[in-house]
């Protein structure tokens, strides 16, 4: 004997299939803006080392000709300082948007983690864990930028300050 078939049944099955259609979007969604958060960390990237470069090659310029166009050395410092420290506020900001950026990327997983436990089993995808940040590249880009800006900050004032008089 089969079942009958009850406009109960009936509405039931159809909330099943646009629970599964609207699943499918967010995940499609929530893998998206994984993606677009990933992509994200390359363009900080980017922007920083122009940025840094530019305004190093600036700085290098600076001492380099500050006697041939009548700078002053105080003014040549102060240039270089100040070239320096807006390399760093710009090395801090892009670490802020990359780190901003990882946050992101945990929320994302986690949303998607539980729509799958849902949607699919539990355990089908298994949180990130922030104890592998070691294996991560934001973390490599991180330090590349601290260590970019530290090495400009000690070839600054070990080497150029120094030699503007």
């Amino acid at each position: 004997m089969k079942p009958r078939t009850t406009a109960g049944n009936l509405k039931q099955a159809e909330k099943r299939q646009l629970d599964r259609e609207f699943s499918l979007e967010r995940y499609k969604y929530i893998l998206q803006q994984i993606h677009t958060v990933n992509e994200n960390v390359y363009k900080f990237l980017a922007i920083y080392q122009t940025l840094a470069s530019s305004l190093v090659a600036a700085g290098l310029a600076l001492f380099i000709g500050y006697r041939t166009w009548g700078i002053t050395p105080v003014v040549t410092r102060s240039g270089i300082v100040g070239l320096m420290l807006l390399v760093t506020v710009i090395g801090s900001f892009t670490a802020l948007l990359i780190v901003i950026g990882v946050f992101t990327w945990l929320d994302y997983r986690k949303e998607e983690c539980e729509l799958t436990d849902r949607i699919v089993y539990a355990g089908f995808r298994k949180p990130p864990k922030v104890g592998n940040f070691i294996r991560w590249y934001e973390t490599y880009i991180i330090l590349f930028i601290i260590g970019s800006i530290a090495f400009m900050w000690g070839y600054a004032l070990t080497v150029i300050l120094p030699q503007i008089r």
